[in-house]
């Protein structure tokens, strides 16, 4: 059973210069993200649908992940995956070529529900709700530097 209390409900916006297959291009990729994203630390695949994944924010714990594709549109600019493991739920990227940008940029859209199954995370979901909160932001805000700067050409060693 669900608890409130132990769901998370995310929503990052992203804009970015390049174009919507640009960025689709690399999102799709996930066994890449650790060369872009500090905060996934590694990804493994297990079939041509799915894969485990450790993230380690700021916070001092990792979350261990299986994801499983359910949509992978690039028409639709949209990816979507089932997660399990340390926490449950959903997540859905969602892109779309930026009207307001003179670069034909993009619009990403990052949304994710999920409850927190790892133990010891269940017990501080409440009380330590913002400090989870503030994990997530600093994890997408360094994943759209990392992002900007892979599309751009690369990151280097510095």
């Amino acid at each position: 059973m669900t608890s409130r209390r132990h769901r998370f409900v995310f929503r990052s916006v992203w804009r970015l210069d390049e174009s919507p297959e640009a960025v689709y291009a690399v999102l799709e990729r996930a066994g890449e993200y650790p060369l872009w994203w500090p905060q996934v630390r590694e990804v493994h695949a297990l079939d041509g649908m799915s894969g485990t994944a450790r993230i380690r924010s700021v916070l001092p714990f990792d979350l261990w992940i299986t994801g499983r594709a359910t949509r992978h549109d690039p028409d639709a600019g949209v990816l979507e995956m089932e997660i399990t493991g340390d926490v449950a739920g959903w997540a859905r990227w969602a892109l779309r070529r930026d009207e307001a940008s003179r670069s034909g940029g993009t619009v990403a859209v990052y949304e994710q529900q999920v409850e927190v199954r790892k133990p010891l995370l269940r017990q501080l979901a409440v009380p330590a709700r913002p400090f989870f909160r503030a994990n997530h932001a600093l994890m997408m805000r360094a994943g759209r530097r990392g992002l900007e700067r892979w599309l751009e050409g690369g990151l280097d060693d510095d």
